[in-house]
């Protein structure tokens, strides 16, 4: 039986190594931790959690509850300590960062199946398979070792990325399709706005609360993707002649060329999700919310993903990933966490045990499987693995990754998708269980 090396120990490493040595699998874990930290990390032990203490809505309707209890059922470890460590948080699960993080290396320490290297890894070994879970800072000899394997053009780093929406929730009794000088295939949505509109908003977007960068964020950070609120710091203008320019196009509900436009760009095939196109932002949360909501047919915007600004290493994974997250060039190397193109901390505990559940099924010589866009953890690496090859982005769960239910009350829907999702995700273990797959 080959070995298996996991490299990294933060949330997706130490589920994908939990979950191989509790199914018998002899582990070797990799990790830097006990030598140096990374510039995000203050703690030496495993699966720290750097920012917000929360792992999003419990809530058994919302695709991130909907997320949590697909992975329960699948197994996880990791969600099971974050619920024994969880602290007062509504209808989101919180933990208790410290307690967790304890918790969670207390397990892998005392577990006889893993065995613990504190060493910054920089080549990969031929008779093992290996997971690769470094996260969004991974070493230079790490992020070294993988372009010797899949070339330097294909390991990607990002500044920003732009909010995505939901389609639903746009009102195209307002917003309209089309392209500009009617070129295309109407693949935009266009959200016309008044000068009286468009200064409102301009004034309310440079006057937005920012989030505040780590010192090793701010190197360099606004060269390739400008922020919209940095841009229009610039002068009234700068946005209208940039992302929010009008050329080219006419509103068809008013029948007048619109004084500014912001544009929404199909994020999907199926058009479930639209990306806000050049509104990568660096603004809160909440003021992307209200700011964003003030643009003429976003009025009650559902934000899928919001926007972001940070330092993050990932591969291109369509270009470099099949579709159980290996290496095209090499079968043996999965990646996992944020490196793979995933974003948020269940999303990167699901990638783990993603990869965990498909190495022990090579190790027991049985074909990998992959899970129906039914479900989140399919929809995820659906989306992935079929994402533009110029144009990745790293992703979060939400509904608009999931196939979609022809069903108009949204509530009812999503009920409809959780069934649907947790349906399909036990006849896959009672496929498994039954040796059919």
């Amino acid at each position: 039986m080959l070995s298996v090396n996991v490299i990294g120990a933060g949330l997706a490493g130490s589920e994908c190594a939990l979950y191989l040595a509790n199914h018998g699998v002899k582990v070797n874990l990799y990790d830097i931790k006990g030598k140096q930290l990374t510039p995000a990390h203050n703690s030496k032990n495993f699966a720290e959690i750097v920012c917000s203490n929360s792992l999003k809505s419990d809530d058994e309707n919302t695709a991130s509850g909907v997320f949590k209890r697909e992975l329960t059922l699948l197994g996880s470890t990791l969600l099971k300590v974050a619920y024994q460590n969880s602290v007062p948080a509504g209808q989101a699960l919180a933990v208790d960062r410290e307690a967790f993080s304890n918790a969670i290396t207390n397990l892998i320490k005392q577990n006889k199946n893993i065995s613990i290297f504190c060493e910054d890894v920089n080549n990969f070994n031929p008779n093992a398979i290996t997971v690769v879970a470094t996260g969004p800072l991974t070493t230079p000899k790490m992020c070294e070792a993988l372009k010797q394997k899949i070339g330097a053009d294909f390991l990607y780093f990002y500044d920003a990325a732009s909010p995505i929406i939901s389609a639903e929730s746009i009102d195209m009794n307002i917003a309209f399709a089309g392209s500009r000088y009617n070129k295309g295939d109407d693949d935009y949505i266009n959200c016309p706005m008044t000068k009286d509109e468009y200064i409102r908003f301009y004034n309310e977007l440079i006057n937005a609360k920012v989030v505040e960068l780590h010192n090793f964020e701010k190197k360099n950070v606004f060269e390739s993707c400008m922020p919209i609120e940095i841009l229009a710091h610039r002068g009234t203008d700068a946005i209208r002649f940039g992302p929010l320019k009008p050329v080219g196009l006419t509103n068809p509900h008013k029948n007048i060329k619109p004084y500014a436009v912001v544009q929404l760009r199909k994020e999907n095939k199926c058009a479930t999700m639209y990306n806000m196109v050049g509104f990568q932002t660096n603004l809160t949360f909440g003021e992307q919310k209200r700011v964003f909501r003030l643009i003429p047919g976003l009025n009650n915007a559902e934000f899928l993903r919001y926007g972001v600004m940070h330092t993050n290493n990932f591969i291109n994974f369509p270009n470099c990933l099949d579709r159980f997250s290996r290496l095209k060039m090499d079968s043996n190397i999965f990646i996992a966490g944020q490196l793979s193109g995933v974003e948020g901390y269940v999303e990167s505990i699901a990638s783990g045990l993603y990869c965990a559940i498909n190495v022990l099924r090579m190790l027991r010589h049985k074909s990998l499987i992959s899970f129906s866009a039914d479900t989140i953890i399919g929809g995820i690496y659906n989306y992935l693995s079929n994402a533009d090859v110029n144009n990745v982005q790293p992703i979060n769960a939400n509904f608009g990754l999931l196939n979609p239910i022809e069903e108009k009350d949204k509530q009812k829907r999503y009920e409809k998708f959780r069934i649907r999702s947790l349906e399909s995700i036990k006849n896959t273990l009672k496929e498994i269980d039954n040796g059919t797959i």
